[in-house]
């Protein structure tokens, strides 16, 4: 079992900045890929953005968010980042965070963080 812990979130005004942190429970040679995902009130949950832990450590987002958030990494701390700038009332939403394990390929689910942009 991987825990999850995500920090970060709040309430910020239109255009500004917030960064998002995620660490798992276990090393990242035990983890394919982690990302944030995010879920509006009456939404489906979305990918936000990914971050492979295998091979060359691709990172993919969803449309309405590149140039604007990026996906980072830190192996030693077990920890993946999201940095998000100019954020915009529609990026209102509770972020989850989430590990897939190498091997079965098992999700493991943060408890989410709510962020909110005001207009």
């Amino acid at each position: 079992q991987v825990q999850v812990v995500e920090s970060g979130g709040g309430l910020v005004q239109a255009g500004g900045s917030l960064r998002l942190s995620c660490t798992a429970s276990e090393s990242i040679t035990s983890i394919q890929s982690m990302g944030w995902f995010r879920q509006a009130p009456g939404n489906q949950r979305e990918l936000v953005a990914l971050i492979s832990w295998i091979g060359s450590g691709s990172s993919r987002y969803a449309d309405t968010v590149k140039g604007r958030f990026t996906i980072s990494g830190d192996n030693a701390k077990n920890t993946v980042y999201l940095r998000m700038n100019s954020l915009k009332p529609e990026d209102t939403a509770v972020y989850y965070c989430l590990a897939r394990r190498r091997g079965d390929s098992s999700a493991y689910w943060g408890q989410g963080t709510q962020v909110t942009v005001s207009s």
